[in-house]
């Protein structure tokens, strides 16, 4: 073991070499972010591409930086990732480090790295510096020394983005008490109207995307944070209470896989808070309705985070480098937990994919399902599962497979159609109900 971390020394200490030198640590203003994103685009052509996914209330575009082998086009079997930073505008810490990690990206593939030359063959990579656009102005032009704890904070009609998503986790919690759905929730029928523009174009991204993983960058605090984040009883007023998804273990690795990775985050002690090896429970720190990271696991097969990456939530740019150096191996870390558990695709049996097939794991209560091109991707800690398939029309399929800790077991699925007057699928989508938002709490926590 000693000879690995002396060789992962030297890796990082050449790979900082290159990436340092001409590198400056600075905040980037709107078009500041815009010239580094094109920057790395044209540096790296061949495995870049820029796309906007909307624009703010002010008009500014939401660029998304695009890392693969062959952008813009998904490839079966490549597992979809997201980073989305500057959700708060006045949060800027993860903004600029992603403005970093896609410069790094792109040198260390162009340096022939081979763990990153890898991580872009096999996966599909969306970065998204800045959801917030229009807080970050506001905030900025306050700058680090001046800016307040909330300036900024919301977007441009001042509405805070991470209590902006429909309530899905109200629908889960009904259904739980009647072993009802438990996954991909409906969205209200007016959903449009009840959220901002920013948070629109974001639950249209993931429409549009079969995201798999993600990271949600913050500030204010030092803790990778996991769901669910809205208790189940918010009449415990006062008290906060552990909100367990049904794959909390699987959540805590992730968490766990950050803060390890991170140079300081897993020592607990961070910021003047105590959070054992820097991970939390969202709800068991405090309840927070509508926030992304609980959408994201209850409306797509997305597993999301929340981190918070710094104490200051503007921090001046002399401390940018060691950020930058303090968070570069969990970013790739975290990265590669994409490629864990299982994957494969489902098909009919003519070989012909089949899409929005549901994919069951004995023992844990939560779905996911197959994309467009028939490919399906369930992360797992190492373990034996039993694994049923299912699709409306045809008979369900189960399979038993091991998953060990490196990277995702292929299990493939052919489905027989049901025969005349038989339907397996009777209750295939379950029960749909209604939304009961509650209101966000008044103290805007770091979250």
């Amino acid at each position: 073991m000693r000879w690995r971390s002396a060789i992962m020394l030297v890796f990082w200490a050449l790979c900082l070499v290159r990436g340092v030198r001409g590198v400056e640590f600075r905040h980037h203003r709107y078009e500041d972010m815009v010239r580094a994103l094109f920057s790395v685009q044209n540096e790296c052509p061949y495995i870049t591409r820029i796309y906007s996914i909307g624009r703010s209330v002010e008009g500014r575009h939401l660029y998304v930086l695009e890392f693969s082998d062959n952008p813009g086009i998904h490839e079966a079997l490549e597992p979809e990732f997201k980073y989305v930073g500057n959700m708060h505008g006045n949060e800027v810490l993860g903004r600029e480090l992603l403005i970093q990690f896609s410069q790094f990206l792109c040198e260390e593939y162009r340096a022939g790295n081979h763990r990153i030359t890898q991580l872009i063959h096999d996966t599909r990579i969306h970065i998204l510096p800045s959801m917030n656009p229009d807080g970050y102005e506001v905030a900025a032009r306050q700058g680090p020394e001046f800016n307040g704890y909330v300036t900024g904070r919301g977007n441009a009609k001042d509405v805070d983005l991470n209590r902006n998503f429909p309530d899905l986790n109200a629908l889960l919690y009904y259904y739980e008490k009647s072993n009802g759905k438990n996954h991909h929730f409906p969205l209200p029928d007016n959903w449009e109207e009840q959220v901002e523009p920013e948070t629109m174009a974001v639950i249209k991204w993931m429409q549009n995307y079969n995201f798999i993983l993600s990271a949600n960058l913050h500030g204010g605090a030092v803790v990778a944070n996991y769901p669910f984040d809205k208790s189940r009883d918010l009449r415990i007023r006062g008290k906060t209470t552990y909100s367990a998804t049904p794959d909390d273990k699987l959540f805590k690795k992730l968490a766990k896989s950050y803060s390890y990775a991170h140079s300081w985050m897993h020592k607990s002690w961070n910021c003047g808070d105590y959070f054992e090896e820097g991970i939390t429970n969202g709800a068991s720190w405090y309840s927070l309705s509508k926030g992304m990271q609980d959408f994201n696991y209850l409306y797509s097969n997305c597993f999301e985070i929340t981190l918070e990456l710094s104490c200051d939530k503007f921090p001046p740019a002399s401390a940018l480098q060691r950020e930058w150096l303090g968070n570069r191996e969990a970013l790739v870390t975290y990265l590669e937990q994409v490629h864990h558990g299982i994957k494969g695709m489902v098909y009919d049996e003519n070989s012909n994919p089949i899409d929005n097939a549901v994919i069951s794991v004995s023992g844990i209560n939560h779905d996911v399902t197959s994309g467009v091109d028939g490919d399906y991707f369930r992360l797992l800690l190492p373990g034996t599962y039993t694994v049923t398939v299912s699709a409306p029309g045809y008979q369900p399929s189960t399979s038993t497979v091991t998953v060990g800790p490196a990277e995702a077991v292929q299990l493939h699925f052919y489905l027989k159609l049901v025969p005349k007057e038989t339907n397996f699928n009777k209750n295939h989508h379950g029960k749909r109900g209604s939304l009961s938002a509650k209101p966000p709490p008044v103290y805007p926590g770091p979250r």
